[in-house]
């Protein structure tokens, strides 16, 4: 159905992402990284001295690792102009009226209460650095369900996180993880119990206020044998000159006969750099799904990764990228077989409009241990136009003579038949164009619950308004 004021619409989906928020941080560690600002960090936040311990060798690390020598340029970002801990808020606030008004507001615009009151088990906000929301529905936090900020997480649960912290993605993983885990502040820690079941979506938003702020979210999942758990984070930052810096690390465990399913739909501006790292661990008929959207930011570099180390282990990475006028999208996945009888799926999406870049890097590796291995990888693009570019980067490592692995790959433009068809209907280009990329797209689209389809067709369309008809 047509929008009776279309103009409106696209006036509203503009400020979804909106101006900066008139919001001063009650605290901050101010422009540039040394020991003493992780030191500063670690005791605004009074943890214990094994978690300073981590930091401070991790900053040792990340001044000993060289920047990524793949990819896209990252000769923009001046890691020593970065705001590396800024906190909007003296407390968390576990009843939404409890949030600052001019916070509040802007969550409430891209509407995280009416999701939490309509489909969601538990929401979480963060804003700048640290969480200033947390709530978890009481029937998932009678049986045993943990969820909160990986702040609160470590203060209230010390062994859990010390147990996890950093076993999947180490300090010296990259340049980025490094320091990560020196600044690190905010993220999710979500624990599930055997055999306890959450499959209404819990929810985390991540939102970047200020230029030239970095946000260093550091996200657990322990899923316990038998347990399940959906969740879903969105991310947003607001237009503005100076460039910001997303660096998570996230962590995901999935023990045998669970199932997680991770969900991110992230709409930057085009001043954030997103560079993240983000891991699972698979075990014994386990199942791990990434699905992920990424439809803004001036670089991203993603590649989700599943360990698939127990026998009948699946994974699944399903991914969108929608890269316009200076936006460079370096995304995939990488699928590590570990064991027998393992098997992972990759689809990933991708379209390319007024110039933007959407390229694809991947691994998938069959160490010895993993017989009778299967796997799956499509990678499709539309080229929107003839400035737009994409291309793949797929690798495959087989140390197996028995497993099994399928790849295509596919970049084209629209289809002229298929315009022609809709033409022929009665449909103008514009409109035509817009429903094939959308049915293009259906694959991701239809594994959201229905509210974030809906919003995700919405951000879409806006995005790519000015680059067909």
């Amino acid at each position: 159905m047509e929008s009776e004021n279309p103009q409106f619409e696209k006036d509203q989906l503009r400020d979804e992402r909106g101006a900066m928020d008139p919001v001063a941080p009650v605290f901050s560690t101010g422009v540039g990284i040394d020991a003493e600002t992780i030191k500063q960090i670690s005791q605004a936040k009074n943890e214990p001295a094994w978690m300073l311990e981590i930091r401070m060798a991790a900053y040792q690390t990340y001044l000993d690792l060289p920047m990524p020598k793949f990819g896209p340029d990252l000769n923009g970002i001046d890691l020593d102009q970065i705001k590396y801990f800024q906190r909007a808020t003296d407390h968390i606030a576990r009843d939404w009226e409890d949030v600052p008004n001019d916070i509040k507001a802007t969550f409430e615009r891209i509407g995280v209460p009416e999701a939490e009151r309509k489909y969601l088990a538990g929401s979480a906000a963060q804003y700048e650095s640290e969480a200033i929301y947390s709530n978890l529905k009481k029937d998932l936090e009678s049986q045993g369900i943990i969820f909160m900020d990986t702040d609160s997480a470590l203060q209230k649960h010390p062994d859990l996180v010390r147990q996890y912290f950093g076993t999947l993605v180490p300090a010296d993983d990259n340049k980025f993880a490094a320091l990560n885990t020196a600044v690190w502040s905010g993220g999710t820690f979500l624990y599930v119990p055997k055999n306890v079941h959450a499959d209404i979506p819990i929810q985390s938003y991540f939102r970047i206020n200020a230029g030239r702020t970095g946000q260093f979210e550091r996200t657990l999942i322990i899923v316990e044998e038998g347990g399940s758990v959906n969740y879903v984070e969105g991310c947003t930052a607001p237009n503005y000159s100076e460039d910001s810096l997303h660096a998570a690390v996230v962590e995901v465990f999935v023990k045998k006969d669970g199932y997680c399913r991770y969900t991110t739909i992230q709409n930057w501006s085009t001043n954030v750099y997103s560079l993240e790292t983000k891991r699972a661990q698979a075990g014994t008929n386990a199942t791990m799904e990434w699905i992920d959207g990424n439809l803004g930011s001036k670089v991203t570099m993603k590649y989700p990764s599943i360990y698939l180390v127990g026998q009948g282990a699946t994974g699944s990475m399903l991914s969108i990228a929608a890269a316009g006028a200076n936006m460079h999208q370096d995304t995939g996945a990488k699928m590590i077989h570990m064991a027998p009888h393992t098997h992972s799926t990759i689809v990933s999406k991708a379209i390319c409009h007024n110039g933007g870049r959407a390229d694809y890097r991947g691994l998938i590796k069959y160490t010895k241990t993993a017989t009778k291995a299967k796997s799956h990888v499509e990678c499709d693009t539309i080229l929107m136009d003839p400035d737009s570019a994409s291309d793949t980067f797929p690798v495959n490592d087989i140390e197996t003579s028995d497993g099994t692995i399928e790849h295509e790959a596919h970049v084209s433009k629209i289809a002229e038949d298929q315009l022609y068809y809709m033409q022929s209907r009665g449909l103008d280009e514009a409109t035509a164009s817009q429903l094939i990329v959308m049915g293009f797209l259906e694959p991701f689209t239809k594994q959201l619950p229905m509210e974030y389809a809906v919003e995700l067709d919405r951000l879409i369309k806006f995005q790519m308004e000015d680059s067909i008809g």
